[in-house]
């Protein structure tokens, strides 16, 4: 009986190997002089925000990039600024710490230059608790806690859209609204994707009002709804469908 043997390789071009190995270690930060670094006039009564979302989560990114408090990262933004010949103002520690529990986060991502195909589902994370195998050894104990963080992914370009944090309570398909509000009003969706969780009336009107397409599987035991609505007629096609051609179709 043959035996299968691991694949060796002698690295013969040193000088480019060296080369990709210091380039992983270098660092080129810099600031787009056409960033958007102080608010806009909101029009509303107060003292207005000095600082614009994006200047807030530029420094916010690089507290949790380098591990920093927030005074050392009030002090890090302050050299890049200053090495980058600009004359931005740096928020202080309280400002970062009181803009970042209301802040909407931007999520870069890339255009396919197609209609959006969205495909929607949540998943938990565990932030305390113990370990997988002293659950599985001595059962879960009362610590564990979990949070649950909704998605919204570019069915094209694999990016993430549209993310929400909340508890592990809070069901699937209330927060799907939410994640289509983060997109882009003047941004077509062409189909909406997500599994039986999302398949209510909210849902389906929300989809609806973007002018997409909902692709979502009834549930087994669903049945048809009142055609008093939009959203109820499009969900009665779907079951039609289903009952046609099957549910995995």
């Amino acid at each position: 009986m043959s035996t299968s043997t691991t694949s060796r390789y002698r690295t013969t071009n040193w000088s480019d190997y060296n080369a990709a190995l210091r380039r992983r270690g270098s660092l080129s930060v810099w600031f787009d002089p056409k960033m958007t670094w102080h608010a806009e006039r909101s029009g509303k009564r107060g003292h207005p925000e000095t600082f614009s979302d994006s200047a807030i989560q530029t420094c916010l990114t690089l507290k949790v990039l380098f591990g920093l408090p927030l005074r050392q990262t009030v002090g890090l933004v302050a050299s890049l600024i200053e090495m980058a010949g600009l004359d931005w103002p740096t928020p202080d520690h309280s400002t970062l710490c009181r803009r970042q529990a209301r802040i909407k986060v931007q999520i870069p991502y890339r255009c396919s230059g197609q209609p959006l195909n969205l495909l929607i589902d949540s998943t938990g994370i565990r932030f305390r608790g113990d370990g997988e195998w002293l659950a599985r050894k001595h059962g879960a104990t009362r610590r564990r806690e979990w949070r649950k963080v909704h998605l919204a992914m570019d069915t094209a370009t694999g990016d993430i859209r549209a993310v929400e944090f909340t508890s592990s309570r809070q069901g699937d398909s209330p927060i799907l609204p939410e994640l289509l509000s983060q997109i882009p009003a003047a941004e077509d969706i062409e189909t909406v994707t997500a599994d039986g969780a999302y398949d209510t009336r909210r849902c389906h009107a929300a989809i609806l009002e973007r002018g997409a397409e909902p692709i979502i599987p009834i549930r087994r035991n669903g049945r048809a709804w009142k055609p008093d609505c939009p959203a109820a007629i499009s969900r009665n096609d779907i079951l039609k469908a289903t009952r046609r051609l099957g549910r995995s179709i």
